[in-house]
C-alpha cells in the first residue's frame, strides 16, 4: 500500500476536475448522503422555485447581497 504522502503527491499532479472528484468521493465516505434529506431539499427547492415564478418573492442580485454583507461586517 502506498504511503499517505505518496497518494497526496500523486493526487496533486492530477487535473483539477479529477482532484475534485477524488475529494468529493472521500468526503462522501466521511459524511454519507442521506436520501431522506435529499428528498426534503428537493421539496424546499420546488417550493422556492414556485415562489419565484409566481412573484411571491423578489430576487436580489449577488452583487447586492455581497455589498450588504461587506457593509455589515466592515462596521
Amino acid at each position: 500500500m502506498h504511503g499517505m504522502n505518496d497518494i497526496i503527491s500523486a493526487a496533486e499532479s492530477l487535473p483539477v476536475r479529477e482532484r475534485a472528484f477524488i475529494v468529493d468521493s472521500i468526503l462522501k465516505t466521511l459524511n454519507k448522503p442521506d436520501p431522506g434529506v435529499d428528498q426534503q431539499w428537493l421539496v424546499v427547492a420546488k417550493e422556492r422555485l414556485e415562489e419565484l415564478r409566481s412573484g411571491q418573492v423578489e430576487t436580489i442580485s449577488g452583487d447586492e447581497v455581497f455589498a450588504e454583507i461587506k457593509d455589515r461586517f466592515s462596521k
